[in-house]
């Protein structure tokens, strides 16, 4: 499957999220790119984004592990599918659980990398593995486990 930018595939309805829905203008507007076997984001917090002078506050390390694990189990369970993603728009998914490990703090102003792999795809659910990198130093880690958006949402 060719890279593309997941939340650009999302259907209209469902592209509001805070943090990445392409019609939130307040939000962070994360984008995520499919490439092979797995996701990869980039973001710079900004000074807004502190927790302590120089520090990244921690609900935005949550916030990018769920919104980049929520796209990446979109576009795996498209390519397990065999779905082209410039035909079809992609299955939305919501978060059932959120996990996430500061492992050291992370600096504000740096492009951060964001990484998600699939880790397993069921019928009703999908585990996504992710890692947030600063200056290739990964400073946090987490799960997310992705189901179909609920038909009382849709």
């Amino acid at each position: 499957m060719k890279k593309f930018n997941i939340q650009e595939n999302y259907p209209e309805q469902y592209c509001h999220c805070y943090g990445c829905g392409k019609k939130n203008m307040e939000g962070l507007r994360i984008k995520s790119y499919w490439d092979g076997e797995k996701a990869v984001a980039l973001f710079t917090p900004s000074d807004k984004h502190i927790a302590v002078p120089g520090y990244v506050y921690g609900g935005l390390i949550a916030s990018l592990v769920d919104c980049h694990g929520i796209g990446t189990a979109s576009a795996a369970i498209a390519q397990e599918n065999l779905e082209s993603s410039e035909d079809t728009k992609l299955k939305r998914y919501v978060t059932a659980s959120l996990h996430v490990d500061f492992l050291r703090p992370t600096p504000l102003g740096v492009e951060l990398k964001i990484i998600g792999r699939p880790v397993k795809i069921h019928k009703r659910k999908i585990v996504v593995n992710v890692e947030i990198y600063s200056d290739e130093q990964l400073t946090a880690k987490g799960e997310v486990i992705a189901v179909p958006i609920p038909m009382n949402m849709a």
